[in-house]
């Protein structure tokens, strides 16, 4: 058995877990391709429409991290005070964004119209009209928190913007590996958001298949690691 396998609760033996916590259209998406240049294995979004998903979101996420050690996008950004308790020595990522830029990529990317179980959980419901102060009331709010749990923490705590600082330099410093000889990913552009949504699509399905929401194919991609315990109960 492989050693993250077998020590699921802090991740490998010879690295932390990392939880990337920064909301949506910050740069989660490269942000956790980067992590998977690096070698994490890299779990996506779950939940995004389960009507109780505020009840299932904890005991989902620690069935997930059983073979995953790194993970990116919702519902893990609110998740994080839960996280930092039950890893400890956990390293945590808090991408930001210029609150114009961001807002303006939210609306732009998901509509006026779109809602999820996940949304009203994390932002609260909210009409059209309303929705970008509930949006960037809870932005900042989630900013504030973050801050304040991980003050004077600066080894367990990286705060990065990637639109003015895409690069491995502060990310490999933090992680304390090595700069691979790769490019840093940039992806959810909009030159990109295409195949974004299939790539998406493929994780959600892959942790559905994982939490036993979703029928396994009969050839796909494996669903856990092959040499980690594939037995895990379905979510109640």
């Amino acid at each position: 058995m492989s050693s993250a396998a077998s020590n699921p609760q802090n991740g490998s033996a010879d690295r932390p877990k990392v939880f990337c916590i920064g909301f949506m259209k910050t740069g989660t998406t490269s942000l956790g391709a980067a992590l998977e240049v690096l070698g994490y294995r890299v779990a996506g979004p779950f939940g995004i429409h389960d009507p109780r998903i505020a009840e299932h979101a904890w005991p989902r996420a620690q069935e997930v991290l059983e073979h995953y050690d790194a993970v990116q996008d919702n519902p893990w950004p609110v998740l994080f005070t839960e996280l930092d308790a039950a890893y400890p020595g956990s390293k945590f990522i808090l991408s930001t964004r210029d609150l114009r830029s961001w807002i303006g990529s939210v609306e732009r990317y998901f509509g006026p119209k779109y809602r999820t179980p996940m949304r009203d959980w994390i932002f609260g419901p909210a009409d059209n009209e309303e929705r970008r102060e509930k949006y960037l009331a809870r932005y900042e709010r989630h900013t504030r928190k973050v801050r304040a749990h991980f003050a004077g923490r600066d080894g367990d705590l990286l705060e990065i913007d990637l639109s003015r600082d895409a690069g491995w330099g502060r990310l490999c410093s933090f992680l304390e590996c090595p700069v691979p000889d790769a490019p840093f990913p940039s992806l959810n552009t909009s030159k990109s958001n295409a195949r974004l949504s299939s790539v998406i699509g493929r994780k959600s399905r892959r942790l559905g298949r994982l939490l036993g929401l979703i029928p396994e194919p009969r050839e796909c991609w494996p669903p856990v690691p092959r040499d980690a315990d594939p037995t895990i109960p379905a979510p109640r």
